[in-house]
């Protein structure tokens, strides 16, 4: 079904996986359409979707060669018709969503990592805003995510200079969530995949809802929306097994509604 991503769903989660190791996984038109297809699919099937790259890199970012080349390429058309979509899919989506960057992500595969709720990298992996190299702006998210992870100063210098970021500086920044030892990377994003694919689906949601729509609240809307969405969780099914276990000293067994 798919050429230029590999997709697979077992356990609840659905892995994504970038495929064009030859190009260190750029992002054309192809692969672009076929992420945004895959997060459909998965948020279908699965509780928990898994982005990641094959091969030594988890993203370089625009394929410059896709198509009619850099000279002649619209990037406000392939922005908003093609970046925009598949982005808002990764954030926007109901199911927590873990990049697990397996090695450089650069430019739009920077912020294709960002865009999703949490960032796992490997030691081997960097981060690099490498737009101005070639005389642009960051985008795909990138001036959105930045500022609100590692604060505007970080933020105007990685877009300024294109400094590489190693994986542990990205932790230490707060730009992602955490940075594992190369040889524990695969086992350790796959256990964190797989706890949430246990877990309490709708809660997550909530999570990511309340968090998200935070930075745009007063106090007393960000009051509200949490008694709004902690009164839905509060009616469930897993809310209701939360505190039995609790109670009952066992395991929680979640259905994720």
């Amino acid at each position: 079904m798919f050429q230029a991503i590999d997709y697979s769903c077992e356990g609840g989660v659905a892995v994504i996986t970038l495929n064009r190791p030859d190009v260190m996984n750029a992002l054309n038109t192809q692969m672009r359409a076929e992420i945004l297809e895959a997060m459909k699919r998965a948020e279908a099937e699965a509780r928990v979707i898994v982005l990641t790259g094959a091969g030594r890199a988890f993203c370089s970012g625009q394929d410059l060669g896709d198509g009619v080349a850099a000279a002649g390429l619209d990037l406000e058309r392939v922005l908003r018709d093609e970046y925009e979509p598949m982005l808002k899919a990764i954030y926007e989506s109901p199911l927590p969503v873990i990049s697990a960057v397996n090695g450089p992500a650069a430019g739009a595969g920077a912020n294709l990592a960002l865009a999703a709720d949490v960032v796992i990298a490997s030691e081997a992996a960097s981060f690099i805003q490498a737009f101005t190299r070639i005389g642009l702006m960051p985008d795909a998210g990138g001036t959105y995510w930045l500022p609100r992870q590692v604060g505007f100063a970080r933020a105007m210098g990685l877009a300024l200079f294109a400094d590489k970021v190693s994986a542990r500086q990205a932790a230490d920044w707060g730009m992602i969530w955490e940075a594992v030892a190369e040889v524990d990377f695969a086992h350790h994003w796959q256990a964190r995949a797989a706890h949430l694919a246990n877990g309490p689906t709708a809660a997550y949601r909530a999570v990511k809802r309340s968090l998200r729509e935070g930075y745009a609240n007063d106090l007393s809307q960000q009051l509200e929306l949490e008694a709004e969405l902690q009164g839905g969780l509060g009616e469930s099914h897993d809310f209701r097994e939360g505190v039995l276990a609790f109670l009952e000293k066992r395991a929680p067994k979640f259905e994720g509604r």
